[in-house]
Formats: structure tokens, C-alpha cells, sequence
């Protein structure tokens, strides 16, 4: 037990009352006339012993003792007020005493009373009582008396300070007259002080530290918050007569607190987005309600479209109102577009105003207005408005705003950054991408494009289409492992190679070998200098794929070749899916293994689907039940183009975003006919000149193109014979009628003519340079059997 409640020490009566202290009558020569039990026990003298005996027994002499005339003994110290005296206990023994002398007027030998005690005791009772009266005047924390009725019947003066009155004032008022509007916050226990009151006198049981929110009557225009406790009061009966609070003030600790716990909101929240509306709005979520009652973010126009401001201290800079939150409702949404809402403009005066041109913070009553700065930039603006009924903002809360608009400035400035790349990436992404897909007299075609949502926002996928001569065309799907910029350009490479090769009229597999060559010498280029020590290139994987396939609607035959990437999908005119086995071939830039060709007859209305692994691989499913998928879509016979991509990425993509980019090119083929194709097998004799002649004059009357009879008999009349001078074997010549005219000769040579300019002595050489001035383009595509020689006209002018 401690010495406060030990039994002696909760007595509060001084150590010198003389119902408790050692007390000793004495007459006028100090002569001991009485003595009480206490003074027997604390200096062990019987009363028999000492009584009749001088005092200067007990208490001896000091230096300034009084000498009496003649012979005699000195006489003890005169008895004065309160002292500290040593005396000799009946052991020999000495104690060091506090003293205190009272006079006892009147007849009678009795003089006066010493009352004595220990001096440590003494001072134990003085630390007590200075500490009840520091409780009292100097504690910070205040203290309270309620009884039974729970009426107010002391406090010390820290409480006193609270109200900002004096006790004799508010003294015996209740306790929730005086905080009427305030209630407890701490979870379980009851909100109101009288309940809470009531349950300490009922229960005995103390309750410490429960939060109270309230309003002080000496600051009615401030929330304040109070750890309180609250224990019973009772004597030593055990008779009650009231409850004990104390109450201690930590609202500086809990607005601490929660500029803490708002700024680890903010750094959860804020900036976890590269987008500039969404950091916007994240600012006004965290600091509505808790910080103001309504916050809106204003930013620069050129912000939103990823530029940096024009930087200067000009208050009319054009904002537009991005973000807006209000205690009192919902969030106002952003303007079509997502671009942000309707600009706004303060006027000159306005702290807005004068924050954009001071380029600092500015405070007016209730509002804080905090400018958005990135380096030496203005991005925007951020104003934080409270209540009239609320207190302005303090210095730890501007403090506080400036380091959320730092920190959500640094997030936007990020953000404008990443829409500035991203906005170029798109647009270079774009512009290597097919911008528009001419209609094709092979198939019908529909495609989709969907970039990756990753931070990026662009990747390597591409597709495309190529008119290839003789009505064909070519089918090209391909994916660049990576994104962002470098994977745009790597695609856009590639793509432009696709197509300069495709006009080669190359096959499949050979197209495929001379883009695996430039692949593997590009890396080579990179990174020869960073390969190992000796100077020998470690092999690199690009990590690029393509698929490409050429469709002739004449013979209806599809020959491709894949390097690395998935099989097309094929559905044949009565709904049956197939994923034809073509070899893979390995990724582009490998090198090493060869490339296979497959060729297989598509009748007419087939449907064939290229693709990338974005559009049937995800990380919540494998890519076998991506296919399955897509090939339950394109099994549909009756839906259109348009309709299957729609369906197919509706299903695949649902929330139209992917880890991976996405490409599918949907094409359904078409048959020119009899009525479109006329060929013939020709001699390889001079005499197969003039029939040939004869025969395209025949079906251009037929057709009805009388007028492209002159340039076609001049056309037909120089290819057949370069084939007949320089090449082999029987010769075919081929008529198509589409958009324009087409014009064929193949023979068995694998020599091509070329186009020169001849000089004025030389006898032959015109022919091709004549045939070149009178068609829109012409060239040479190679077979396994030979070559043809190949010519496009446009038709005349209607009407």
C-alpha cells in the first residue's frame, strides 16, 4: 500500500495537531507538568519519568541558552513559535523535531504546550498539502466536484479558466448546462455526461479517459477536445456524496492527430493515378469534411492537354474547374470528355486573384487559397473554404493545406507529364497505324484497336491491309513485346517493312525470312557493342511475332505463314471453326529456322480472323478458353462484320481495357467470277503476238471498254513479246476487270525487263518505257513456275 493510502496519510490533519503530536505541558521554568501518550511513544519516556523533570531533558541546551544568575544550570532554549529543535530520546538517541509552542493564559502553573513530531513528517504532510494546492491552482487539468445531484460544488482553476468565469458564478449549475451542446466521441460508453455521471456513482466503477467534444463557454466558436475521467467520492463511512472529473484539454494533440492521419489519407490517395482529373479529385475527397466544408481545384487549360503553363505573376490566367466537393453535397461532375469542367474567372480583388499573382497563398477570413506550383510554374489553384460558423484556419492548418497542395501539385505535374508522352505516343501510334482501310475487292473487312490501359498507354500490336496486284491482298497481324514509345517505333518499322516487301510480291514464307534478316541485324546493331568482352554478339530476342497471309479472290486459295504468332481462325461459310495448322516458325530476329508456307482453298463468304494474344490471353483466364470464346463469336453466319469484332471485344475486353494491347482484323472473302476474269494459254511463237492482240481487243468490246483498246493492244503487243524473245515454255495472259483494268503475262522466266531510257541510236528498248507512260503502275511478281509481268489502267471517265 502506498504511503497516500495508508490509513496515518489519509488523515488530512497536520502532523502538529495536538490531537496526533507528541504534547508536553510545561509551567514557567519549563518544568514538564504533563505529558500525552504521543509523546511517550515518540521519545520513550513514561509519564512517571519525565513529568516534574526541566525540559531541557528531551530537548538540550543550544548555544543561545539563557544563564542564569550565580551558580546555577543553564535553562533550556526559550520556547518560541515554530522551530525545528534536535532532542535526545530515553535511548540516547537523537531526533530531529519540528516544534511548535501554544500559550495557556490564565491561573493555574500550566504556562504553555509543546506539540512536536518528527520532522520528516512534517515534511511529508507539507509535500501533500502543496500538492493539493498545486491540483488546485496550477494544474492544467481540470477539476471538478459534482454531488450526488450531480451539481457543480468545487473546481480548481484550470477549470475556472475553461468556463471564463468565477466559480461563485456557475457554482451549482449541472454539468450538461454548462456543456450543453457537447457529447462523448469515445465508442461504448454513453454520450452524455450525465449518464455517464450517474453510472460512476452507481457502479463504483472509476471510467478514465473517455474523449468529450464540446464547446467551452470561454471559446464558444471552436470545437475543443477533453480526455476525461470520472471516479466516486465517498468519506471514510463509505458514505457517498459525490463523483470527481478531471478533465484535461488535447485538442492541440487530437488536431495533431488528424493533420497526421489526413496527410497518410493524402499519401494513400493522392498521386496513385496518372491522370490529372483523378489526383484533382482525390485532394477534395480527402480534405472534405475533415479539413473544410468545401474544396475545389482549378487548373490551367494547357494542363489538362499535358502542356506546362506560360509561367508569370498574371491573375487572369484561364483556368477551367476540374474538381469540386462540398460537405453539403456530391462532387461535381467533369465536363464532356472528361475534360474538365466550365472555365472560370476571379475577379481582380478576389483571393484567387490575388494568389495567382502573388503566385503565394492568401487567407481571408474562411477561405485558403493555395496555388498548385510545379518548379517555377503555375499549374492551378486549390480553395479551401469553411463554414461561417467554423473557425478560421491556424498556422498548423495552413501548414497543413500547403503540404496536401505540394504534394497533389508534384502528382498533377506527373500526371500532365505522362498525358503529354502518352498524348505523343498515341499520336505517333496513330500515324503507323492503318488511318483508313480503302475497300477491297478481295474480302470484306472489319478491325478493332484497343491500347493497353498500362501506364504506357501504348504498345507494339499492329495490323494491316495491302492491295497486292492481281486483285489479292494481303493479311498482316503482328505484336511488338513492350510498350510505350520504343514499341510504337519497333512496330511502326516493322509495319512499313511489311508493306515495302509485300509489294515485292513476295510469298509468305520468304517475306517472313527477309523480315526475321532485318530484325536480327537491327539487334545486332543495338546491341553489338554491349555483348560479352571478346567482342562476339550474344544472341537477343526481340520478342516480336507476325502472321502474314495473301488471299487471291480469283483462285480462292489463302497462302500464310506465321513467325511465332497465334493461328488465324477460320469459319467456313456453314459455321465451322477452325485454327488451321500452320508451323509456327519462331518469334522474328531469332534467325536459324526456316519459315513454312500453308496454302488452303476458303470458299466464298469464309471468314478469317487475325489477331494478338491481347485479345484471348488475360491473367484471369488461360488463352485456350480465350479462343474458345472467340470462336463461339465468330461461329454466329448472320451477324455482320462490325457486329462479330463488337461482340468479340464486348467479350474478351468487357471493361474495354487490357494488360495488352489488342488487334483483330476480321475479313470475309469474296470471288471475282467468270464474268470479271478472262485468261487464255498462248504459244511462245511470234505468231502468239497478234492473236493476243486480237483476243484483249475481243473482251474489252465485250466488257464494254472500247476506249482501252488502243493502250491495252500496246500493253498486251510488248509484254507477250519480251515473253516470247526472252522466256520459255507456254505463255498465259490474263484480263480482270475491277476497279481498274488489270493486265497479265506470265511465262516460266524468272528475268524480269527493266525500264531504261534509250539512246537515239539504239533500235530496241522503248517498248516497256512506251508501256509505262500509258498505265497507272506495272511490275513483275515471281511464282515457283516463273514470273508475270503485270499492268493496272484506270478506266475511263464515266459518261
Amino acid at each position: 500500500m502506498s504511503a497516500w493510502n495508508a490509513a496515518q496519510s489519509a488523515d488530512f490533519r497536520g502532523p502538529l495537531d495536538v490531537t496526533r503530536a507528541a504534547t508536553a505541558v510545561v509551567d514557567a521554568r519549563d518544568t514538564v507538568i504533563g505529558w500525552s501518550p504521543a509523546a511517550e511513544k515518540l521519545l520513550g519516556y513514561r509519564p512517571h519519568e519525565i513529568v516534574g523533570q526541566p525540559l531541557r531533558v528531551i530537548l538540550p541546551p543550544r548555544a543561545d541558552s539563557v544563564v542564569p544568575p550565580g551558580d546555577g544550570p543553564p535553562l533550556a532554549t526559550p520556547l518560541r513559535g515554530n522551530e525545528i529543535r534536535v532532542a535526545r530520546h530515553r535511548d540516547g538517541h537523537e531526533l530531529l523535531l519540528a516544534t511548535a509552542v501554544c500559550p495557556l493564559p490564565g491561573p493555574g502553573t500550566a504556562e504553555r504546550v509543546l506539540v512536536a513530531t518528527e520532522l520528516k513528517d512534517l515534511r511529508a504532510w507539507e509535500t501533500r498539502l502543496a500538492l493539493l494546492h498545486g491540483l488546485a491552482t496550477q494544474s492544467p487539468v481540470g477539476l471538478a466536484i459534482y454531488d450526488t445531484d450531480l451539481r457543480l460544488t468545487w473546481c480548481n482553476t484550470a477549470f475556472e479558466r475553461e468556463i471564463g468565469q468565477p466559480f461563485t458564478e456557475f457554482s451549482g449549475l449541472r454539468a450538461d448546462e454548462l456543456y450543453a451542446d457537447g457529447r462523448f466521441v469515445t465508442q461504448g460508453y454513453p454520450r452524455t455526461l450525465d449518464a455517464v455521471m450517474h453510472h460512476v456513482l452507481d457502479t463504483g466503477e472509476p471510467i478514465l479517459d473517455l474523449h468529450f467534444l464540446g464547446r467551452p463557454p470561454s471559446d464558444p466558436e471552436s470545437d475543443h477536445l477533453w480526455s476525461c475521467s470520472y471516479y466516486r467520492l465517498q468519506d471514510a463511512d463509505g458514505h457517498v456524496f459525490g463523483v470527481c472529473e478531471d478533465a484535461f484539454d488535447i485538442s492541440d494533440r487530437y488536431k495533431a492527430q488528424q493533420r497526421l492521419a489526413l496527410l497518410v489519407e493524402a499519401g494513400r490517395g493522392i498521386g496513385t493515378a496518372l491522370d490529372v482529373l483523378v489526383t484533382a479529385e482525390k485532394i477534395t475527397e480527402v480534405a472534405v469534411p475533415e479539413f473544410a466544408g468545401t474544396v475545389t481545384v482549378d487548373l490551367a487549360k494547357a494542363v489538362l492537354e499535358g502542356e506546362v503553363p506560360a509561367t508569370g505573376g498574371s491573375g487572369e490566367m484561364a483556368l477551367v474547374r476540374v474538381a469540386r466537393r462540398s460537405a453539403a453535397g456530391e462532387a461535381e461532375e467533369d465536363g464532356p470528355g472528361g475534360q474538365g469542367g466550365p472555365p472560370v474567372a476571379y475577379p481582380p480583388g478576389s483571393p484567387q486573384y490575388r494568389c495567382l499573382s502573388s503566385g503565394g497563398l492568401v487567407l481571408d477570413d474562411t477561405t485558403l487559397v493555395v496555388p498548385l506550383r510545379a518548379g517555377d510554374s503555375t499549374l492551378g489553384l486549390v480553395t479551401f473554404v469553411r463554414g461561417t460558423d467554423t473557425a478560421t484556419f491556424d498556422s498548423g492548418e495552413i501548414e497543413l493545406a500547403d503540404e496536401l497542395v505540394a504534394r497533389t501539385a508534384v502528382s498533377i505535374d506527373n500526371a500532365r507529364r505522362f498525358t503529354r508522352e502518352r498524348t505523343a505516343a498515341l499520336a505517333l501510334q496513330r500515324q503507323l497505324l492503318p488511318q483508313h482501310v480503302p475497300r477491297q475487292s478481295a474480302v470484306d473487312l472489319a478491325y478493332r484497336y484497343l491500347p493497353t490501359d498500362d501506364l504506357s498507354g501504348v504498345g507494339g500490336d499492329w495490323f494491316d491491309v495491302i492491295p497486292l496486284s492481281g486483285t489479292r491482298v494481303g493479311l498482316v497481324v503482328g505484336d511488338v513485346v513492350g510498350h510505350g514509345l520504343q514499341a510504337a517505333a519497333t512496330m511502326g518499322r516493322l509495319r512499313t517493312t511489311v508493306r515495302a516487301f509485300a509489294q515485292m510480291d513476295l510469298a509468305p514464307d520468304e517475306l517472313l525470312t527477309r523480315l526475321d534478316d532485318l530484325v536480327g541485324q537491327s539487334a545486332e546493331e543495338q546491341w553489338g557493342e554491349l555483348g560479352t568482352l571478346d567482342g562476339n554478339f550474344d544472341d537477343v530476342t526481340t520478342g516480336a511475332t507476325c502472321l502474314y497471309a495473301v488471299y487471291d479472290p480469283v483462285s480462292r486459295r489463302c497462302v500464310m505463314a506465321r513467325a511465332g504468332h497465334l493461328p488465324p481462325a477460320v469459319v467456313d461459310p456453314d459455321g465451322r471453326l477452325s485454327f488451321p495448322d500452320l508451323p509456327a516458325g519462331p518469334p522474328l530476329g531469332l534467325g536459324g529456322l526456316p519459315f513454312e508456307s500453308m496454302e488452303i482453298e476458303l470458299p466464298v463468304g469464309s471468314l478469317l480472323a487475325l489477331f494478338t494474344d491481347g485479345l484471348v490471353e488475360a491473367r484471369d483466364r488461360d488463352i485456350d478458353h480465350g479462343l474458345d470464346t472467340l470462336g463461339r463469336v465468330l461461329s454466329d453466319r448472320h451477324a455482320s462484320l462490325e457486329e462479330l469484332c463488337d461482340r468479340a471485344v464486348s467479350e474478351l475486353v468487357p471493361n474495354g481495357q487490357t494488360a495488352d494491347d489488342t488487334a483483330l482484323l476480321l475479313v470475309r472473302t469474296r470471288e471475282l467470277g467468270a464474268s470479271q476474269v478472262a485468261e487464255w494459254e498462248l504459244p511462245a511463237e511470234p505468231a502468239a503476238v497478234s492473236h493476243a492482240r486480237d483476243l484483249a481487243t475481243g473482251q474489252l468490246h465485250d466488257w464494254g471498254l472500247r476506249e482501252l483498246s488502243f493502250a491495252t493492244e500496246l500493253v498486251v503487243s510488248e509484254l507477250v513479246t519480251n515473253a516470247v524473245r526472252y522466256a520459255a515454255g507456254p505463255l498465259h495472259l490474263r484480263l480482270i476487270r475491277d476497279h481498274t483494268l488489270l493486265c497479265e503475262v506470265a511465262d516460266t522466266g524468272h528475268t524480269s525487263p527493266h525500264l531504261r531510257h534509250s539512246g537515239e541510236d539504239d533500235e530496241g528498248g522503248r517498248g516497256l518505257f512506251i508501256v509505262a507512260q500509258l498505265v497507272q503502275r506495272w511490275g513483275t511478281r515471281y511464282t515457283r513456275s516463273g514470273k508475270t509481268i503485270w499492268t493496272e489502267q484506270a478506266f475511263p471517265p464515266a459518261g
